[in-house]
């Protein structure tokens, strides 16, 4: 990577762009500043819950925050409903609310319960955070299985969507779930596994809070090791070879992602971290928290500057990640979505879509990716490629076989305008992946149709008995269930 700077041209070159990146620096931090002293206008309070991307505001009537299990059970006996339940909020969709519900906020639900270094398990209370369970079980040199690619995430909103990440020859965190404990619309607390109550099992994972309240998880977890990062930059129509070649059974390769370029979308930037005995060069066990203003500078000029995504790919990309890092596991995934936080998300907002291919049809979806997106300008950042093994049985399985995901981060306007042409050509998207096979994430918008819905999750009606047989009077509610299983 040093080479960059060595040509006497590429020197004048960074030190122009350096230049720009201090004055626009400035100028966003005086914007972010402004922005911060602007004087508040006194408002009415209400109760609303809203989610990351402050699109979704949905007034409710009433707020608990638990801190024990009794007090969950007790208000879900209580409570004829509608009951929402809640933790970090990073769904975008209004999955975990709806409008005049009891909301469950898991926030404060959060104590680490039980942890057993030899038996490589840890029992938590759902509300807690991975980044929580990293400061746990760090100094038994342990480290999560499956998680987000960011430590921001609460356990039970994690199971609730049956999230992945960049872990090779893993996928759905169902993968690493031992056991759970829910609360059901009566009150009662059962337990939930493989093997004991797994309709259950297979039903609250990736259910979405539709048929209970997650209140215990015992997760299986893995050895902290060290890892070094190596990239290679090679066109899209190499990258499938290239990943079952070099990197899918790999049995070193810890994290793998492909980080396909936008304008073009024609050049993958494949990243592997491998396990290694080579000596650290970052001494710290996890990522401290500190300010991102950098990394959203530069998230703003690639969605802003005209030659932004340019930039990124030749010169902010190289200078920011070094095939010579070696750090711990735990390190590399306790990433912190502050990194993303833009300034304002008054007049525009970043937002996340994911799409999931059979890995046989990987180059036929790209292209019809690419050419929606410069169809409609999708102003799009990044396109992270990750792969899935196939899901164990939960009944709304996002991967029914082994599978590319297309985690798409864009940039949209907040006005009713904006929100409907991301509706289009969203759901040109889903329809792309539909008719490869595929299926598509719905822990965002709720842009799709009723019918894509059904074909994306074949096994929705088997999940809608289960509801109605655990939840007769449909306490547990969201607006995303309301739209999908409960149409009206």
């Amino acid at each position: 990577m040093t080479q960059i700077f060595r040509h006497p041209a590429r020197k004048l070159l960074i030190r122009f762009l350096l230049l720009a990146l201090a004055a626009g620096g400035l100028w966003f931090g005086l914007k972010t500043w402004s922005i911060v002293r602007k004087p508040v206008v006194p408002q009415t309070p209400t109760l609303t819950v809203n989610d990351v991307t402050l699109l979704n505001p949905i007034q409710v009537a009433e707020i608990l925050t638990p801190t024990t299990t009794a007090e969950i059970a007790e208000a879900v006996k209580s409570h004829a409903g509608p009951i929402s339940i809640g933790g970090a909020r990073h769904s975008m969709g209004g999955q975990t609310a709806t409008r005049g519900a009891l909301f469950i906020d898991m926030q404060q639900f959060n104590r680490v319960l039980d942890f057993s270094p030899a038996d490589k398990s840890i029992t938590v209370q759902a509300g807690a955070r991975w980044r929580q369970i990293q400061e746990r079980i760090d100094p038994a040199s342990l480290s999560v299985k499956i998680m987000q690619s960011y430590a921001n995430f609460t356990v039970g909103g994690s199971l609730s969507v049956n999230a992945h990440g960049r872990y090779v020859g893993l996928g759905p965190i169902i993968l690493s779930v031992k056991s759970l404990k829910m609360v059901l619309a009566d009150g009662s607390v059962v337990d939930a596994s493989p093997t004991s109550n797994a309709d259950i099992f297979y039903g609250v994972i990736g259910g979405y809070g539709g048929l209970g309240v997650i209140v215990e998880v015992t997760l299986d977890l893995t050895d902290n090791v060290k890892i070094k990062r190596r990239a290679q930059i090679m066109p899209v129509t190499e990258y499938r070879r290239y990943f079952f070649d070099q990197v899918r059974g790999n049995q070193d390769a810890i994290f793998h992602n492909g980080d396909l370029y936008p304008p073009d979308f024609e050049t993958v930037n494949a990243i592997t971290y491998s396990a290694t005995e080579e000596t650290l060069t970052t001494s710290a066990r996890l990522i401290q928290p500190r300010s991102y203003a950098v990394e959203r500078f530069g998230f703003w000029v690639v969605s802003e500057w005209p030659l932004g995504k340019t930039f990124r790919r030749r010169v902010y990309d190289p200078m920011r990640q070094d095939d010579q890092d070696v750090t711990w596991r735990n390190y590399e995934a306790s990433r912190d979505t502050a990194e993303l936080e833009p300034s304002s998300r008054e007049n525009a907002t970043y937002a996340l879509e994911e799409y999931f291919v059979p890995v046989e049809r990987f180059d036929a979806f790209v292209p019809r990716m690419r050419e929606i997106f410069n169809r409609y300008r999708v102003n799009v950042i990044n396109v992270s490629i990750r792969h899935s093994r196939p899901d164990p049985g939960s009944l709304l399985a996002w991967a029914r076989s082994e599978v590319f995901a297309f985690v798409i981060y864009y940039k949209q306007g907040a006005s009713d305008v904006d929100k409907n042409q991301v509706g289009i050509w969203t759901r040109e998207l889903i329809d792309a992946a539909l008719d490869l096979g595929g299926s598509y994430y719905l822990p965002y918008q709720l842009h799709a149709t009723e019918q894509q819905f059904l074909r994306a999750y074949p096994r929705a009606s088997e999940y809608l008995a289960l509801k109605r047989r655990l939840d007769p009077t449909n306490k547990f509610r969201s607006e995303f269930l309301d739209k999908y299983l409960y149409p009206r």
